[in-house]
């Protein structure tokens, strides 16, 4: 079994149609720029209001990725 590291950071993914649209939208965007991209775990979910109507769906997630060993 080999041994890895892997590094937890807080992201919050936005959208205006659906929490699912802004997860996928901060994992995809993660993605882009980190290599080794595991997990991603939901934290909390909220909306913005503005004139009494949602916003936005924002979604705080938990992201995981590894660590090179170079």
């Amino acid at each position: 079994m080999s041994e890895s590291v892997y590094r937890v950071t807080e992201v919050i993914g936005v959208s205006a149609d659906s929490w699912e649209q802004a997860a996928r939208n901060a994992v995809e965007t993660v993605a882009g720029s980190v290599r080794e991209l595991r997990i991603a775990e939901v934290v909390r979910q909220d909306v913005t209001i503005e004139e009494g109507k949602i916003a936005e769906f924002r979604v705080r997630l938990d992201v995981s990725f590894k660590y090179d060993k170079e």
